[in-house]
């Protein structure tokens, strides 16, 4: 009997094992150690003239990791079903964050998107991006006889309403992921081809009105209209200086990563990164430091390493047995795949400077645990697959 027993509990055991996801789960974590070398060798020249210690972004990058990998852990062992009946909380919680940078926020650069807890700076549309991704899957998860044209309504009013809230702070880059997030959500959902271009067709022409008379409503502020005009007209002898900084932002990076050549010149040997003259080299244009010290070869690497989350995320979407599981992963997906293509491109000069950060390598705690809780979940969702039906 006791054998009997045995024999049937190991087939459990080993199914557990083998639906864990090892290489999401290394390459995850290879890809975080690295963010937190590379945050190091580009943040010393910033941290030193800010009268800081030169390890001062080390240590709280590698505090993050840390909190992250804890984040990740716990969604990985909860059953992510549970988090279907507190979607809907989840995504109000969500909103409350945005609503309230606006009553306590901390402003830094032109932009309110930060909330302060003490020493804790919490930029709450990171957190809104995750909170949108579980209300999308739960309200699709719900709807077991399709969507109907009143549903699709309600998600597009659902996805609205944070994406304008992050839109005014100001932060274009976050409300644009938003977008992706949930045009991805509704290809994986079943929406029709048709319908799906129709939706691309609107948000283009939404984006070109808010371009064009953005900045007179205030829904697009100056400084995000030179961005996109510098982005477009990179060589421009405009002597307007926000035009001028923009350019030369890119400038910068794009020389940082061209000087790194095929192999790099090396940690900590960089010539651009350690002068400091790349801006916000830690968050923004981190991959810059990548090109510079590590070359094409390293940032090659690097990009497949990302290249594989996201493939790993959208294969668990396919064996997900059931809708919700399938569109969290799809969410996690268009979360981490824009992102890193958001970052690397504008550090390449081929997108334009939208501040989305470089997923488990730019600096940044709210954005580190997003990026964890996302493949956490996914994480959970492989695990679990076999005990849910479609």
């Amino acid at each position: 009997m006791v054998r009997a027993a045995i024999s049937l509990g190991e087939p459990r055991t080993n199914r557990r094992i083998a639906d864990l996801d090892v290489t999401l789960l290394v390459t995850t974590l290879a890809t975080a150690v690295v963010g937190v070398v590379m945050v190091y060798t580009g943040s010393r020249a910033t941290a030193v003239s800010a009268g800081l210690s030169p390890h001062y972004f080390l240590y709280r990058q590698a505090l993050f990791l840390i909190l992250g990998v804890g984040v990740m852990a716990a969604l990985a062992v909860l059953d992510y079903r549970r988090l279907e009946l507190v979607g809907m909380v989840i995504y109000g919680l969500s909103i409350a964050g945005l609503l309230g940078v606006f009553v306590v926020g901390h402003h830094s650069q032109g932009a309110g998107r930060w909330i302060n807890f003490g020493p804790i700076e919490v930029q709450p549309s990171e957190f809104a991006i995750v909170g949108l991704i579980i209300a999308l899957a739960t309200f699709v998860a719900r709807r077991i006889d399709g969507l109907t044209w009143r549903d699709l309504a309600r998600m597009l009013a659902m996805a609205a309403v944070p994406m304008l809230l992050v839109m005014v702070q100001p932060d274009l880059g976050t409300a644009i992921i938003m977008a992706v997030i949930l045009v991805v959500m509704l290809a994986v959902a079943g929406l029709p081809v048709r319908t799906l271009f129709l939706l691309a067709l609107g948000s283009a022409i939404a984006l070109f009105l808010a371009v064009k008379i953005g900045p007179k409503i205030g829904i697009l502020h100056g400084y995000q209209f030179t961005r996109l005009n510098s982005f477009l007209n990179q060589n421009s002898k405009s002597q307007n200086p926000l035009i001028q900084q923009s350019i030369y932002n890119v400038q910068q990076s794009k020389l940082a990563i061209g000087a790194g050549g095929m192999h790099g010149k090396g940690l900590l040997h960089g010539t651009q990164t350690n002068s400091g003259y790349v801006p916000e080299q830690q968050t923004d244009f981190i991959f810059s430091a990548v090109g510079e010290q590590l070359g094409f070869i390293g940032s090659t690497l690097l990009l497949a390493m990302l290249g594989t989350i996201a493939w790993r995320l959208m294969r668990t979407a396919q064996l997900a047995r059931d809708t919700f599981g399938r569109l969290l992963c799809a969410g996690a997906f268009a979360f981490i795949a824009f992102s890193t293509f958001q970052n690397a491109g504008m550090a390449m000069g081929i997108m334009p400077v939208a501040g989305v950060p470089l997923p488990f390598v730019s600096y940044g705690g709210s954005a580190a645990l997003c990026f964890f809780a996302v493949v956490g979940i996914a994480i959970s969702v492989r695990r679990h697959r076999g005990r849910h039906a479609t």
